[in-house]
């Protein structure tokens, strides 16, 4: 399909609550958000994960690609999420100069229709639990920046690289 353009922070759209979709109208989008994600990494350099919504498709369809992986999710929703909770710096391709500091649960379950009509399931920690959390927000409008941690969890990504990309 195409790249397309991604949301950027302050587009009404980017706060729609995402809507179950068929597995034959999500299979395009899942092809337009593989190919944003190839683009964004091109002119950005780092990227592992897009939702519908970021693409202006207020659909709960979630595309990953972590080391050479493909994850399609479509209709996710959490079985589990862990009571343990962990910080960290987290960025958004809607906000790609922002960076936030945040909690994620440790460790996460979820369910999702896949293109066959089978189900899946992924359980995770860490950092795919966390970009699993990250995504799974944009399907409910909320964004990183809701989830700040005080009047210091906001930095500019010059400065966190500046800071030495702290932890």
């Amino acid at each position: 399909m195409a790249a397309r353009r991604i949301l950027q922070l302050g587009d009404p759209l980017l706060r729609s609550v995402s809507l179950r979709v068929s597995r034959e109208d999500a299979r395009p989008v899942l092809l337009d958000l593989a190919d944003t994600l190839a683009e964004f990494r091109r002119t950005h350099g780092f990227g592992r994960a897009i939702s519908a919504i970021q693409i202006a498709a207020p659909l709960r369809v979630i595309f990953m690609e972590l080391a050479g992986v493909r994850y399609e999710l479509i209709n996710p929703e959490f079985t589990w999420r862990s009571a343990e909770m962990f910080e960290l710096w987290d960025d958004c391709f809607s906000f790609p100069n922002l960076m936030v500091r945040l909690q994620r649960h440790r460790g996460i379950r979820l369910t999702h229709e896949k293109q066959d009509g089978s189900m899946g399931g992924i359980e995770a920690t860490g950092a795919l639990a966390e970009l699993i959390q990250h995504e799974m927000d944009h399907l409910d409008g909320m964004l990183a920046v809701d989830r700040a941690l005080g009047r210091d969890g906001l930095c500019t990504r010059e400065e966190w690289l500046r800071q030495g990309s702290p932890s």
